[in-house]
């Protein structure tokens, strides 16, 4: 008891019993003899963390934060907290904010206003780790205006730039090893455009571009433009090549130039000013302007040998966070989070709130074991929402829309483990995956997903890669765009899935219901699929495949391409609108052979729903699905639980 004065500890303990309670209120400046209690609380959290460490290890010891707003928060716990209780004051919303405010709002002309940036402290932050940007990162990457994030100017204002870089290697799948040809240092860093694409006031020295692949992007800075012969020089690599995948668009982020609507922002770094423009009505002064210094707001990180264990963290809200200039890779996945977990075990995060956030919502970096995340909002996030994976790991009961704002890779659950569980999920608004969680004797049940998949490709509402003896069961997958490229569907077993059940689920408005690649020995039974238009159902490079007691309703043609990888075809019933079957057979990815028939096993009436345009798929008495002894798939049990 070096630091804490013991009649602190006593006061402290009679709150809760013997339990020490440290309490922390955003009243500004910490009032002199601030001792944690609730009649004087710590200004700070890490005040309050600070103290906590103190009370002898073992004892219980819980941090209550009060309602408002913090900012410039940056705390990290580690093994010395086990056993720590971090939450919410009931019945009050405390933010803690990654970022500061942002005064002193001038006119900048054209309705426009500026206010100069306050220097930004690269010290180190969380603990002296790498919770503050470091000082080349101390550009401005997301903007909160009275909390929620503002679009950033962006060039054009819609739709994506079209460019002339090539890069005509073949993609040999991750598996074999990505591209056939490494591309070179010039091939990843360097674009080039039309002549003409981009207004003669560009100025590199502002601007960050967004190149566009096939399952993700590449958010690059520029260190030189040569106008004369349209040529980008990036500062940053890109994670593809410019042109990879035969995908040549791009979009400008942070000029002048992509100004074209209140609410917009841009920061100027020449000026060193940030440049705002009021939606109407709006008076910058009177506004809760904030730009994030922090990449992390919550870490928790032990070691391997002495994790940090048995935390929980319950109702707060957390927003304002930026990221490095960085290329994210798939699912933006070089990202950190607002909560960022490393070595972690038997922690629990309960309802809080993120939003607003440059980089995931909750992320983790490895060592995770038995951590529950449940009844969480994740939401506005400019690459992911729940990222953590690991051992026995349970997510549940949590909304998370709205991810993928600058970083269109992100996926609204991700990761993957053994031995884990995904329930009762509610995911949308995404820009590519709902739910990616592969690995090993995982169970993603009862989720609701929709509008995912809405800008890039080759992703899924539940995408699993590498998935052995996991099973998919009770989800329910609904309007899912597919945007070109590689495709959309509902359920998706990528490359060296194996031993996996995709059973029970439901997909409605998913043109592609079932995707399968690489994958082998799996099984799919007593699923529905809706579809408006024609249906494809897709098994390319996969072998022995089960299909059984599925029910596919499409209202034009059904196509089943490499239907030699189901080996056991039983008791389906497929109906087409139009009567149209293709029974396609491929080596690889070529096709050889066609048959215009439905595939042996399957029975091809109309399944005679109660009511399918009002979404009713109870099978009516008279229905062969009944007959055929498959059950209806009952929507209402996906998503989350709205009460007791």
């Amino acid at each position: 008891m070096n630091a804490l004065p013991r009649m602190v500890l006593a006061a402290v303990a009679t709150v809760t019993l013997g339990a020490a309670e440290l309490h922390v209120a955003p009243s500004g400046p910490e009032a002199a003899g601030a001792d944690g209690s609730s009649v004087r609380p710590f200004g700070s959290l890490q005040r309050a963390v600070e103290a906590a460490r103190r009370v002898p290890r073992g004892e219980l010891r819980r941090i209550v934060v009060h309602g408002g707003s913090y900012y410039d928060v940056s705390v990290a716990l580690t093994a010395a907290d086990s056993g720590l209780v971090l939450e919410a004051n009931p019945g009050e919303q405390p933010v803690l904010h990654g970022g500061r405010r942002i005064r002193g709002w001038q006119p900048a002309g054209n309705g426009q206003f500026a206010a100069a940036l306050p220097a930004i402290d690269a010290s180190g932050g969380a603990g002296g780790r790498s919770g503050r940007a470091s000082p080349s990162d101390g550009e401005v990457r997301l903007l909160l205006v009275n909390g929620a994030s503002r679009p950033r100017a962006r060039f054009p204002a819609t739709g994506r730039l079209p460019h002339e870089s090539r890069f005509d290697v073949p993609w040999m799948s991750s598996t074999g090893g990505g591209w056939q040809r490494h591309p070179t240092d010039e091939e990843l860093s360097t674009l080039r455009y039309r002549r003409g694409e981009l207004p003669p006031t560009f100025d590199h020295r502002l601007a960050e571009v967004t190149i566009y692949h096939m399952w993700d992007e590449s958010v690059v800075g520029l260190a030189s433009h040569e106008p004369a012969d349209g040529v980008l020089r990036f500062s940053n690599p890109s994670g593809h090549p410019p042109g990879a995948f035969g995908v040549r668009e791009f979009v400008v982020w942070n000029t002048p130039e992509g100004m074209t609507r209140p609410g917009q922002w841009y920061h100027d770094r020449v000026g060193r000013r940030l440049v705002y423009w009021p939606l109407p009505g709006e008076d910058p002064n009177r506004l809760e302007i904030i730009a994030p210094t922090q990449t992390t707001i919550l870490r928790i990180e032990g070691t391997r040998s002495d994790p940090a264990k048995s935390i929980t963290v319950r109702g707060l809200t957390l927003a304002a966070t930026t990221v490095p200039l960085v290329a994210g890779g798939f699912a933006a996945a070089r990202f950190d989070g607002a909560v960022s977990l490393r070595n972690v075990e038997g922690c629990q995060f309960g309802g809080l709130t993120v939003r607003g956030v440059a980089g995931h919502g909750i992320n983790s970096l490895g060592g995770v074991r038995d951590v529950v995340i449940e009844d969480c909002e994740i939401t506005d996030c400019g690459a992911g929402g729940i990222y953590v994976g690991g051992d026995r790991i349970t997510i549940r009961n949590n909304h998370v829309h709205g991810v993928g704002r600058s970083f269109p890779s992100a996926i609204g659950i991700f990761r993957g483990g053994r031995d884990s569980l995904v329930a009762h999920n509610e995911v949308h608004e995404c820009t590519y995956s709902a739910i990616n969680y592969g690995g090993t004797g995982n169970v993603i049940v009862s989720n609701l997903l929709y509008r995912c998949m809405t800008e890039l490709h080759d992703g899924a509402a539940i995408y699993m890669f590498a998935a052995t003896n996991c099973v998919l069961r009770g989800n329910v997958a609904r309007d899912v765009p597919d945007t070109g490229g590689y495709g959309s569907s509902a359920y998706y077993l990528d490359e060296r899935s194996q031993h996996s059940v995709v059973e029970g689920n439901l997909s409605v408005g998913v043109a592609r219901p079932l995707h399968m690649h690489m994958a082998t020995n799996n099984i799919v039974r007593d699923n529905v699929f809706i579809v408006e238009g024609d249906a494809r159902l897709t098994f390319p490079r996969c072998e022995q495949f089960t299909l059984e007691r599925n029910l596919l309703h499409a209202t034009g043609d059904i196509r089943i391409e490499n239907v030699g990888a189901i080996t056991t075809w039983k008791d389906n019933l497929f109906f087409s609108g139009t009567g149209g079957f293709t029974q396609v057979y491929q080596t690889n990815y070529q096709n050889r052979r066609t048959v215009e028939a439905a595939p042996p096993g399957t029975t091809t009436d109309d399944p005679l729903f109660v009511d399918r345009a009002g979404g009713d798929f109870r099978y009516r008495p008279d229905s062969p699905a009944a007959r055929l002894g498959l059950k209806p798939v009952v929507a209402a049990g996906a998503g989350r639980s709205r009460g007791p």
